[in-house]
């Protein structure tokens, strides 16, 4: 259900690494506790986040969730297709429902990430 390549953070976002860039998202768990995404607040491009710093919002019918950065770096690119279509976000959690890509500042934070082993684990302790 979880890309195997994927990494993994306990706020529910996840990153694709590809050489010194990752592309977040959040996770189809967030997604199916969130319920109906009806709106993305995205960061503006350029905009430099701290590991586990706020970099926009994500609301739904049940909710407003923060967006946590899982890695420091600078954003290269927003998924500006979410603006008109929130709903990618539920529909296609670990692909087109993505929402920024970071440069990497610091590829060793990549390390206190979780594998999707150690994030389906995770899970199943949320779940007792």
């Amino acid at each position: 259900m979880y890309p195997e390549e994927y990494h993994y953070t306990k706020d529910h976002e996840w990153i694709k690494v590809e050489n010194d860039e990752v592309v977040v998202g959040i996770t189809d768990f967030a997604q199916k506790q969130l319920g109906d995404v009806v709106y993305v607040e995205l960061p503006q491009v350029g905009a430099v986040f701290e590991f586990h710093q706020s970099l926009g919002v994500i609301e739904s019918v049940k909710a407003v969730s923060d967006i946590y950065s899982p890695l420091s770096g600078e954003v290269i690119a927003i998924n500006e297709e979410l603006d008109g279509s929130p709903e990618m976000v539920n529909e296609d959690p670990h692909g087109k429902g993505w929402i920024i890509r970071l440069k990497l500042r610091d590829e060793t934070e990549i390390e206190k990430l979780m594998s999707v082993s150690d994030y389906e684990r995770f899970l199943e302790g949320l779940e007792d």
